[in-house]
């Protein structure tokens, strides 16, 4: 049995930080879409806050530190990606970028992504498609249609303000969890078992 592994890309600076509430509000709602008995789903959520020195340095080195390598390799196996990214000067956080340019270039390709902003106004919604989405296409991932922007009255105590956020997270996960059970990178056999010898895929395949 094959274990499903999402990273949970989180770029908020702040602590309390709305981005990695949005970000847990997604991990929650693609745990209960891709639910069963029959297929593990781990969740492994990392905060580019602490490895900022680490990516810093990563630049000026050409090498990461222990923290932000285990940080890469992880990702380089996971099988679909959830980022979520405070919005600065109309665009994705600096600390965002950074991380994805000391990547392999190759790291995401094929990569089912979920992706996600907040802000302190409903303006910057556009970010997700005018910035964000473009930077996924030239890294050969593989974005779902619905982003998840969330804005100051979106986390407001009444049920009719936070229902349209629940409704929109809802659907990304869908979406993604979509594209999970049809993507290149998810196994389609368990880890202990290799491909059948040819003369058994014959035989298979007469059998029918």
């Amino acid at each position: 049995m094959t274990t499903q592994r999402i990273m949970v890309v989180s770029a908020g600076l702040g602590v309390p930080s709305s981005s990695r509430m949005l970000a847990d509000q997604v991990s929650d709602a693609l745990l209960a879409e891709l639910a069963s008995p029959d297929q593990p789903v781990e969740i492994d959520v990392v905060e580019l806050r602490d490895h900022a020195v680490d990516i810093a340095n990563n630049f000026i080195t050409g090498y990461p530190a222990p923290g932000l390598a285990s940080v890469i390799d992880r990702l380089s196996h996971a099988d679909a990606l959830v980022v979520v990214s405070p919005v600065f000067s109309g665009s994705y956080s600096g600390l965002l970028k950074s991380f994805f340019d000391v990547l392999d270039p190759t790291a995401l390709e094929h990569m089912p992504v979920l992706m996600g902003a907040t802000g302190g106004s409903a303006r910057h919604a556009l970010m997700l498609e005018h910035a964000m989405r473009p930077l996924f296409s030239y890294l050969r991932a593989v974005v779902v249609p619905t982003s998840v922007y969330a804005s100051p009255e979106d986390w407001g105590s009444g049920s009719d303000s936070v229902r349209p956020l629940e409704h929109r997270i809802r659907r990304a996960a869908r979406e993604l969890a979509g594209l999970l059970r049809n993507s290149p990178r998810t196994p389609t056999l368990p880890a202990d078992q290799g491909s059948l010898p040819f003369q058994q895929l014959l035989d298979k395949v007469a059998s029918r």
